[in-house]
């Protein structure tokens, strides 16, 4: 999703690299309500907070991690706002927006963001953004996880998009090695710096995820 569906006018904790090792079960929520708290083996997601905003702002708008989306807001105060209207999102059951933090630390480092492209949310597209001091660390990978796992088995999503650049060697990769599936390059879909660029539109289906949720070997999420 490197468009982000919202548009307005810290101190880092470093980590070692972590296992790709991702726990998953069925979650049960009002998630409408309020997103449950997913919780894998060195990664936490929870719902975003204002306070939220100070980390976000230093993080995602650093020149490694805005090259490929649009832009994010420019101010503190701007992802205030931001976080705001996710929540409104939320109790709209449109949108889900995951904080990205690391187990024992409280500090955001990125966003998960799934969004109904359908029908009741039949269909959605999904996107990320982590703090590039974070890039190559695992967090990526078990934090898509658990994701993928609340975006399949609760909100019950049948096909699931992403979009990624045909230059964003990193992005590319990444949904790659969740196992999602290219099935189309999108000539000039995406507006950067007063240029068109090419996409890749990628796509999961749930069938395909729970196929191969079934030949990994997995322990239970601790749901709060």
């Amino acid at each position: 999703m490197e468009k982000m569906p919202y548009q307005v006018e810290l101190d880092v904790i470093p980590m070692p690299s972590v296992m790709n090792s991702v726990t998953t079960t069925t979650i049960t929520s009002d998630w409408q309500s309020g997103l449950p708290t997913l919780r894998g083996r060195h990664v936490v997601l929870r719902e975003l907070r204002a306070s939220d905003a100070a980390s976000l702002f230093a993080l995602l708008t650093t020149e490694e991690v805005a090259r490929f989306i649009s832009p994010p807001p420019t101010t503190a105060e701007g992802f205030e706002k931001f976080i705001a209207w996710t929540l409104r999102q939320r109790t709209a059951g449109t949108y889900a927006c995951f904080a990205v933090t690391l187990r024992g630390f409280d500090t955001a480092i990125g966003i998960f963001q799934v969004r109904d492209t359908g029908s009741a949310f039949d269909s959605a597209e999904w996107g990320f953004a982590i703090g590039s001091a974070f890039w190559g660390t695992g967090v990526f990978q078990e934090g898509a996880e658990l994701v993928l796992e609340f975006t399949f088995d609760t909100i019950g999503v049948h096909r699931l998009e992403a979009r990624a650049a045909v230059l964003n060697g990193r992005g590319n990769g990444a949904l790659q090695k969740v196992g999602a599936v290219q099935e189309c390059v999108l000539r000039k879909s995406f507006l950067k710096d007063g240029q068109y660029i090419d996409q890749v539109l990628y796509a999961m289906v749930d069938v395909d995820w729970r196929r191969s949720r079934e030949t990994r070997s997995i322990v239970p999420v601790q749901v709060h």
